[in-house]
């Protein structure tokens, strides 16, 4: 139990040095604050983008397996033939919904990531 807190002590006085260093002039810190805002206004973009295309997977793929559980329901009655191609085009209309949805997520890692 005490091998943890002294490792995470030794961690914390080891990491306590190495923060960010003061701007040296007012120019400096202006430039420091112009990036700063310019990657705030390119996160806020990113993120906006990755919700829309989010939402739109999200509806994508509920219409398709709405309509997967509809061609479900019409299988084995008067509608049989109905029913297989409703369960056809609704598995891929909510596979790629699926698809839209999990790629909408590369804009939130792009949001996060550092620029060098």
């Amino acid at each position: 139990m005490i091998r943890p807190i002294l490792f995470f002590m030794l961690w914390m006085m080891t990491t306590v040095g190495f923060g960010q260093q003061a701007p040296s002039t007012v120019e400096d810190l202006k430039v420091q604050v112009l990036q700063m805002q310019q990657d705030v206004d390119n996160i806020q973009l990113n993120l906006v983008t990755s919700e829309k295309k989010f939402k739109r997977g999200i509806l994508v793929a509920t219409i398709g397996y709405t309509v997967t559980i509809t061609g479900g329901l019409l299988l084995g009655r008067s509608n049989d033939q109905l029913g297989q191609v409703l369960l056809v085009a609704g598995g891929v209309t909510g596979a790629v919904g699926t698809v839209l949805l999990v790629d909408s997520f590369k804009y939130l890692g792009r949001a996060g990531r550092k620029k060098n």
